[in-house]
């Protein structure tokens, strides 16, 4: 028989800084929340157990006016909740005893536990990422801006050594950034650059197909989100008729009949946010049935600070993933948690000599 152990939790707020305004077609990001939770049994003061939860504003499910309120009252009534000494079995206890509704509160539990768990050194589970450094591809993200600062970072991430960009469009003329994506096909060959486009929804139907036509002109690997999540028969029409494959991305979003959604729509890739989505078991599980139906994926953060980002990372790692992955954000704010995480050559990887700055 396994043995059992209890926890005590709390909780710390702090206000990430972007240092640019993030644009994205729902608006402008200047700040961004994050709750870490501290996972500790008061016996073992050296131990602790790190997560985040960190919803995502217009987004979560959890994005709500009362979340800390929401937070402190969960956290309390897992105090002294007794869980069985295995990862496994913890991640099947959180899923049963925390509500769907509060997916970044599930993974931030699910991360903190784990962590603790494996014995508070920020490994959350298997993977070579964490245990043999092994780096993980991933794009490099071009946020929504004028013209030029656009092409500013197109040029910033070339120099940083990306093959693989993603490109948030929606906030100017779709001319000007058809020439930008021109610009970079104009150097790199598909072979030599691959292209994504996010559009988080900001297409309509009925000019869909018409810019997904353009796009694919320029061998562009996939889009993310053309049109609003929620117009599944719309969605699935677009689907079996595009010239250029399609990510469902804000469409999981709260989702609990997961195979009747692919099966309705049938994408050509699905992109896995597990803030999101409610954490490490939803997450296996999108992936699973996915491949089932030859439907692609890859993992992206949702702008969590680096203690979210490196349990993604090390999810993402576990599932051995053959493309780059979405987990470049950790430069973007001027006051992320110091840590081992390190982005260079269009990788990100963790140097195990570094040491986390203590959360405070």
């Amino acid at each position: 028989m396994l043995s059992t152990f209890s926890l005590r939790f709390e909780w710390i707020k702090r206000t990430l800084n972007f240092r640019f305004d993030a644009g994205t077609s729902r608006g402008v990001l200047k700040t961004r929340p994050v709750y870490w939770i501290k996972a500790f049994d008061p016996q073992q003061p050296e131990r602790v157990g790190w997560g985040e939860a960190a919803p995502l504003v217009k987004l979560s499910l959890d994005d709500t006016p009362d979340f800390e309120l929401l937070l402190e009252k969960e956290l309390s009534r897992l105090q002294g909740i007794n869980f069985e000494n295995d990862a496994e079995l913890v991640l099947l206890s959180l899923k049963k005893i925390v509500s769907p509704k509060l997916p970044s509160v599930r993974f931030g539990l699910e991360t903190a536990i784990l962590d603790f768990l494996n014995g508070g050194k920020k490994r959350i589970l298997p993977n070579p990422f964490f245990d043999k450094n092994q780096p993980i591809p991933i794009n490099g993200l071009i946020w929504m801006g004028d013209p030029e600062f656009m092409a500013s970072q197109i040029e910033e991430k070339i120099d940083q050594g990306f093959d693989c960009i993603k490109m948030k469009i929606g906030a100017i003329d779709f001319e000007q950034e058809l020439a930008l994506f021109k610009y970079i096909r104009s150097r790199f060959s598909k072979n030599e650059m691959t292209l994504r486009v996010d559009a988080n929804g900001a297409f309509s139907v009925e000019e869909a197909k018409i810019k997904l036509a353009e796009l694919a002109k320029l061998d562009i690997h996939s889009i993310e989100q053309p049109i609003p999540a929620g117009k599944i028969k719309e969605m699935a029409a677009l689907c079996k008729e595009t010239p250029l494959p399609i990510a469902l991305d804000e469409e999981l979003i709260g989702v609990l009949e997961k195979a009747e959604l692919l099966d309705s729509i049938m994408p050509q890739h699905i992109i896995l946010k597990p803030t999101l989505l409610g954490g490490i078991l939803e997450t296996r599980e999108w992936i699973r049935l996915a491949e089932e139906r030859n439907i692609g994926w890859w993992m992206t953060s949702a702008l969590e600070s680096n203690i979210g980002l490196n349990a993604i990372a090390q999810l993402a790692s576990s599932l051995n993933p053959t493309i780059p992955q979405g987990l470049g954000t950790g430069k973007l704010f001027y006051n992320n948690l110091d840590s081992p995480l390190l982005i260079e050559s269009g990788t990100i990887s963790y140097q195990s000599e570094l040491a986390w700055e203590n959360p405070s």
